[in-house]
């Protein structure tokens, strides 16, 4: 069996890649092992990853989600407390736009099978290895389909849209797969009805916004609302502190809901539980070199940072966007017999994930300094990393004050030696940052002269 290129995963990053190759003319293959709908988390889309969806023609599907205004992040004080409002660049200028919150099992399913209502073909099946010449070049994948048995399909292109499975990267075809250097944390989650909500006339206040609470470091809760009736809720702690407790799963979400922030446990007053507990690992990576001769990793298939901020679907979104022009050059011939066919993609993907890295990092290492930059020295820049605008362009002032802060230098060019994956630690020095009563302000007063 052949294909131009084939998709390993069908989730939004593989669909949207899809989307984006029809566009071109391209027809690929999607290979999926799992049926749909399936659940999953991942549920709030970033102000940029709303433009994607408009730009693909699907915003009329979207109606039934609940729109998201913006952030609201609770810290243990009014001083740690912020709200970043999503916004759009508009000639220059920002401009108030809504965003979406999604049931993932719902929205997944319904861009895959727009995928296919468009032209992708579908194979239900596992990828079990890639096809791989003496010289390293991918050539194509063995398949499991559903029904058992085996068979291969050649390709031009495989694209690697298996997210957090990191396919390619497990098979041993990219560079090697680091661990970033955030303390292992563990993330607990399922779904409640009849939590309190906003419900002002403000965009702050509106009732379908994301909200972050956070305890202490490496240690926060989420609640998305995916309905009229059901939020999204879920806690993040360093793994050790969950070993420490000898707690079920369920037990320790419980607790934590009512333990952790105060503002939570006013907003879930009585947990009731309509979903399963669900547990999953939360940890960073990064995989060098994830493109070369016949293939391609888009979203996580090469990279996650942290999940607090909720990039990770735009990420995927993004790069299935940017990467067509690549596919669409390589298939007309367009560097084949260059050993790095892709390599301005990766730096263009890199450069994007390291400012969401240091956004992310800055957050965890300097809270205080974070939230000034946030309400006053770099408003507008902060707005426009939270909506998603991380990639081009880049990097703005408030980037740099963000490395500054973080004592941080980003080098790009020389193989290997772009974007060293860094991350942020645990320091219990630093531990007073994260207290209600810290002495560090970040009000005006606080700030002094500028």
């Amino acid at each position: 069996m052949k294909a131009d290129v084939v998709i390993v995963g069908g989730g939004p990053g593989g669909a949207a890649t899809a989307m984006y190759l029809l566009r071109r003319g391209i027809r690929p293959l999607i290979i999926e092992k799992e049926v749909f709908p399936r659940y999953h988390i991942g549920e709030s889309m970033t102000g940029e990853c709303a433009l994607i969806i408009r730009d693909l023609g699907l915003e009329e599907k979207m109606r039934t989600h609940p729109e998201k205004q913006g952030v609201k992040v609770y810290g243990n004080s009014k001083r740690g407390t912020w709200w970043v409002p999503i916004m759009a660049r508009v000639n220059g200028d920002l401009k108030d736009i809504n965003s979406w919150q999604v049931r993932r099992q719902d929205f997944d399913t319904m861009i895959l099978q727009e995928a296919v209502n468009r032209g992708a073909d579908l194979i239900r099946g596992k990828a079990v290895k890639p096809l791989v010449r003496d010289d390293g070049s991918v050539y194509g994948v063995t398949v499991e389909p559903a029904d058992g048995g085996t068979f291969d399909i050649h390709s031009e292109l495989l694209l690697d849209c298996s997210g957090q499975a990191t396919f390619l990267a497990n098979s041993g075809i990219t560079g090697p797969k680091y661990l970033g250097n955030y303390d292992k944390q563990i993330a607990i989650f399922s779904q409640v009805s009849d939590a309190l909500r906003d419900n002002g006339d403000t965009r702050e206040l509106h009732k379908d916004n994301t909200i972050i609470f956070y305890q202490k470091k490496f240690h926060w809760s989420w609640f998305i609302p995916l309905n009229e009736e059901v939020v999204s809720i879920g806690v993040v702690s360093p793994a050790a502190y969950f070993l420490e407790k000898k707690e079920t799963k369920r037990d320790f979400l419980i607790r934590e809901l009512h333990e952790l922030n105060p503002e939570i446990k006013r907003r879930i007053p009585e947990i009731n539980l309509v979903e399963d507990v669900h547990v999953i690992p939360n940890y960073s990576f990064q995989v060098k070199r994830f493109s070369g001769k016949g293939f391609i990793c888009i979203g996580d298939a090469h990279r996650f940072v942290d999940p607090i901020f909720s990039f990770g679907l735009w990420i995927s979104m993004k790069e299935a966007k940017y990467c067509a022009p690549f596919v669409q050059a390589y298939l007309e011939g367009k560097n084949r017999d260059s050993e790095t066919p892709f390599g301005d993609y990766e730096i263009f993907c890199e450069k994007g994930a390291d400012v969401l890295e240091d956004l992310i990092d800055t957050f965890w290492e300097q809270p205080m300094t974070f939230a000034l930059f946030v309400h006053h020295r770099h408003r507008p820049e902060m707005i426009d990393i939270f909506s998603g605008r991380a990639y081009e362009n880049r990097p703005s002032k408030g980037v740099e004050a963000l490395r500054q802060t973080l004592q941080r230098e980003r080098e790009y060019g020389a193989e290997d030696q772009y974007s060293i994956p860094i991350g942020s630690r645990y320091h219990p020095e630093r531990q007073t940052l994260w207290e209600p009563n810290s002495p560090v302000d970040c009000t005006e007063e606080w700030m002094g002269p500028r």
